[in-house]
């Protein structure tokens, strides 16, 4: 898993994704924090971790793209499947690449945070937390899109279909919110991505949306 987790880590920055995933992010990112939390004159990052998830819908399916389509395309997964590793350390090792990365672009919310706190009183607990619940979406919607990366040979199909499935999840509390059928509605409720990472953003801790989505990246890969 190693010698593929180098090799992944490595042509994401030899290559212009790396880049690009980062340089929007953190335009992103800074631009919610200073419209969201800096501007407001507020200390509060709960507006600010909220924001983020639709940052991530947007960057993760461009960031994970390339795992398996670029390998299809170039016909070089075979000898990837020859080679003396397990598929699961080839997989695992494509998969922490990309989650490396995102870690990369996620953490500048702590820069965020110092700027802050030269202003007033920043909740460390607080953004500890939300930094948490990006970690795990990010980890889950990573395999999500890593998975679909895998179904095809084109980086731009798999793009455009991870952010379509991630947007679909996203918008889960909405549908179930349009469905009178209490049992189904409660369903989509409980599989929602975007309410267990508010409850966090709120400062609800919840074991359950823990070991949710942990589960659901072990499942996508």
């Amino acid at each position: 898993m190693g010698a593929i987790f180098r090799r992944e880590l490595g042509s994401y920055f030899t290559s212009s994704i790396a880049y690009v995933f980062l340089t929007c992010f953190y335009l992103m990112a800074g631009y919610m924090f200073f419209d969201g939390t800096f501007n407001s004159g507020t200390a509060n990052v709960t507006v600010f971790f909220s924001s983020l998830l639709l940052a991530i819908i947007i960057l993760i399916p461009i960031l994970a793209m390339k795992s398996f389509s670029e390998e299809k395309k170039q016909r070089t997964e075979q000898g990837l499947l020859t080679a003396p590793i397990s598929l699961t350390s080839m997989v695992l090792g494509k998969y922490f690449a990309v989650l490396v990365v995102y870690l990369c672009g996620i953490s500048i919310v702590f820069v965020y945070s110092l700027i802050l706190s030269v202003f007033g009183t920043v909740d460390w607990i607080m953004v500890v937390s939300n930094y948490a619940a990006l970690v795990l979406l990010g980890a889950a919607f990573i395999a999500i899109c890593v998975f679909i990366s895998s179904l095809t040979e084109n980086q731009a199909v798999a793009a455009v279909a991870g952010f379509v499935t991630l947007m679909f999840l996203y918008i889960l509390d909405y549908i179930a919110g349009k469905i009178d059928i209490d049992f189904l509605s409660d369903a989509l409720y409980a599989v929602s991505f975007s309410k267990k990472y508010y409850e966090f953003t709120s400062g609800l801790f919840n074991l359950s949306s823990v070991i949710f989505y942990i589960s659901i990246a072990a499942i996508f890969n």
